[in-house]
């Protein structure tokens, strides 16, 4: 199972699908039940506040169920140095009790402690974690969508999920 929230360039998003398409199995896109509006720096001032807090936002319902998983693979941006409070409602409201979990995030040259705190939450929910991964995106606001990471890192990254 693939499940990821992407917001501002589909970073994450774009990750997402290609270890779908190289690994296989369901993903699905993690949504809150009230969407995120307004201008880029209205959401980045709400998420700036959500994450300062810690804010769990709802779900939408995911249409998939955990429990039907041995390993969940989980994608998050950065915000604000951690996980988007998408991402940690997601962690934190889930068993993952005999389950692997996946953790990647993507982020602007910024990444803070997302991966050990996407770790932290996973295995105090029951995970075992491995294979977290780092993917850097421009932090040139006209060129957020290009990969910064090597197609080469991401393509050995992908493969230690084939095995």
């Amino acid at each position: 199972m693939i499940v990821y929230f992407s917001y501002t360039a589909d970073n994450t998003r774009r990750i997402a699908e290609r270890v779908h398409v190289s690994v296989g199995g369901d993903i699905a896109r993690l949504e809150p039940v009230t969407p995120y509006e307004g201008s880029y720096d209205e959401v980045v001032r709400q998420g700036q506040e959500e994450v300062e807090r810690a804010y769990e936002p709802a779900l939408k319902p995911l249409g998939l169920n955990v429990k039907d998983y041995d390993r969940i693979i989980v994608g998050s941006p950065t915000w604000w140095y951690k996980m988007a409070p998408v991402v940690l409602t997601f962690l934190s409201e889930n068993d993952f009790t005999g389950k692997t979990v996946v953790p990647f995030m993507t982020n602007a040259g910024w990444p803070g402690t997302v991966l050990k705190d996407m770790t932290a939450v996973a295995e105090k929910n029951g995970a075992k974690v491995e294979h977290g991964h780092e993917f850097r995106f421009s932090s040139d606001s006209r060129r957020f969508d290009r990969m910064v990471t090597s197609e080469k890192e991401l393509e050995q990254w992908i493969s230690t999920l084939k095995q």
